[in-house]
């Protein structure tokens, strides 16, 4: 049996903090509001899962988090059944059991998962908003609370990993990225709880790695490895280290390219 990595949140108290920039909290309350299911689009780490944790608490419903990857099957996600001590019983995935519940299913990185895994959101994903269980003969109806989120970084997406046009089309779009510098600062200030100056730095010096991103690297700096990095320097660990082991060495495994990266830093965080 394959599983999933399946993460539920219920618990309306904590409100997770998010930092909106483009109007997307209200653009995401008028999608549920109209039973209107939502893609973001974003690169990595760049706050799209705190995003849907954020609303998912603010509007109160249970949140269903599916990491999409290569051997996400469709029982993975609608259910299978399974043998217990009374014999069969049948087991609801994450997507029925939002379905059933008015709850949130969020699919992670869903350009990961197999087409044939995907095929099973279309009939969510328009205006039937039904989930055929075959297994069981069931028709479900969504309840009117469920909402259907999927989110894919646009960078990685190739001939063999993209999203079909026939699915894209089916969502509101939201396209998410960096955040502006001013608003990134207060990100660090409110969940690495560090001195503004020091959350002034950390961005500072990410906007020039962020530079490197057409020359040298594939992947660039984002909010969270810069959390990461506030959250250690903030405790007192060396700065300079904590640039190799959030800021360089996560971004290459290239020695030379590391060490350039780590010749920037000294730039912010001189060991003088």
């Amino acid at each position: 049996m394959s599983t999933t990595n399946l993460k539920l949140t219920s618990d309306p108290i904590d409100v997770p903090y998010y930092k909106e920039q483009n109007n997307e909290v209200s653009l995401f309350e008028y999608a549920h509001q109209h039973h209107l299911p939502i893609l973001i689009k974003g690169p990595t780490g760049c706050g799209k899962t705190r995003f849907i944790e954020h609303m998912a608490k603010k509007l109160n419903k249970p949140l269903y988090t599916v990491a999409c990857h290569d051997d996400l099957t469709a029982a993975d996600l609608v259910g299978r059944h399974l043998i217990g001590a009374d014999g069969t019983y049948w087991q609801d995935g994450p997507l029925t059991r939002a379905v059933r519940e008015g709850g949130i299913c969020y699919l992670d990185e869903v350009v990961e998962a197999r087409k044939d895994t995907t095929v099973v959101l279309h009939p969510l994903a328009d205006n039937r908003r039904i989930l055929p269980l075959e297994r069981t003969g069931e028709l479900l109806e969504a309840h009117p609370d469920f909402m259907l989120v999927v989110s894919y970084n646009p960078g990685y997406q190739n001939l063999l990993k993209g999203m079909k046009p026939s699915t894209k089309q089916r969502f509101v779009a939201l396209r998410f990225d960096y955040p502006e510098k001013e608003v990134e600062q207060q990100i660090l200030i409110s969940e690495a709880n560090v001195e503004s100056h020091l959350a002034f730095t950390l961005v500072e010096l990410a906007q020039a790695l962020r530079r490197l991103e057409q020359n040298d690297l594939d992947e660039v700096v984002s909010t969270r490895l810069l959390i990461y990095a506030a959250k250690m320097m903030s405790s007192g660990m060396d700065p300079l280290e904590v640039c190799k082991s959030c800021l360089a060495e996560p971004l290459s495994d290239d020695p030379e390219t590391i060490k350039a990266l780590m010749d920037i830093a000294r730039i912010y965080f001189d060991e003088s």
